[in-house]
């Protein structure tokens, strides 16, 4: 299970509509919605400033939060939608959907690696390069993975670690429907081709812009 989910804090709005929305931007607040989970959509909204700082830092919209109302219990959301001004791309609404424990949603989980001192390619000085520190799974809202573990043992210069290579958590699966690079042991500088099999330039580059690409 996931240790810390962040908590957002959001008042319930008075009133509905094209007007309180206006009014609530007047106050400096970004009015919202949250609605599913069996239950009726409730009017919310949060100080402007609060929510775009979120958003500059990344995955606002696969960051599963923990939802404060005053007078209304906490419940777990995930954001579906963020509307901005088309002339300055700021927020002015956001809608939020409430998760059952079986919902599935689309989350980053970080990866952890594990036993370098079990791996002979970085004994012999290779360096762990990692490709994604972060892989976006599929998960259960119930049951969210801290992590994702990946054990260095055994590895050698020039192995690559994928993510079919891996032992994902109970019930979660990758986003991407292909077998993709998590992280690989590259040769130190000045090792010769005749220690290490090291994979050439144009495959590294080919890497690279995979991540890119996504």
């Amino acid at each position: 299970m996931a240790g810390e989910i962040p908590n957002l804090v959001a008042s319930a709005r008075t009133g509905t509509g094209k007007g309180a929305a206006r009014q609530a931007r007047r106050d400096n607040m970004v009015p919202g919605v949250v609605y599913g989970g069996g239950v009726d959509p409730l009017a919310i909204e949060v100080p402007f400033n609060e929510l775009l700082k979120r958003l500059k830092a990344g995955r606002f919209l696969s960051t599963l939060f923990n939802l404060q109302v005053e007078g209304q219990e906490d419940v777990r959301v995930i954001c579906r939608d963020v509307q901005r001004d088309v002339v300055k791309d700021l927020p002015i609404h956001f809608d939020l959907m409430r998760l059952r424990r079986t919902s599935k949603i689309n989350l980053f989980i970080p990866v952890e690696f594990i036993n370098e001192d079990a791996a002979p390619g970085i004994k012999r000085g290779g360096m762990l390069t990692v490709v994604r520190p972060e892989v976006e799974l599929v998960v259960t809202a119930g049951d969210i993975p801290e992590k994702i573990t990946v054990d260095l043992s055994g590895l050698q210069i020039g192995d690559t670690v994928t993510i079919s290579s891996v032992d994902l958590p109970t019930g979660a699966k990758p986003t991407i429907d292909r077998d993709f690079v998590i992280a690989n042991i590259a040769a130190p500088k000045g090792l010769g081709s005749d220690d290490a099999d090291e994979p050439d330039a144009a495959e590294a580059s080919e890497t690279v812009d995979e991540v890119a690409d996504e």
